[in-house]
């Protein structure tokens, strides 16, 4: 597995770390920061997704006034790499 670390921006965690195995499927989501009870169920909400089921369910997603979101911020990592 190849294991990824995505600097978040406009978020309170500050980074996600994850894993794609070779059938590119995400594993091991993980938050440094933010509301650790809702990051852990985003996590393995999306545990064995593809980069692009997660996008779709959460891209977009918002928080407040900041223009992202924790979520919006997992789906722009998985796609990222």
């Amino acid at each position: 597995m190849e294991k990824f670390d995505y600097k978040t921006t406009g978020t309170c965690a500050q980074v996600i770390h994850f894993e794609r195995d070779d059938d590119k499927k995400i594993h091991n989501i993980s938050f440094e920061g933010g509301c650790n009870g809702n990051l852990k169920a985003v996590s393995k909400l999306c545990e064995g997704m593809t980069a692009e089921e997660i996008s779709a369910k959460l891209l977009g997603n918002l928080c407040r006034d900041k223009g992202t979101s924790c979520a919006d911020q997992l789906a722009k990592a998985v796609m990222s790499v």
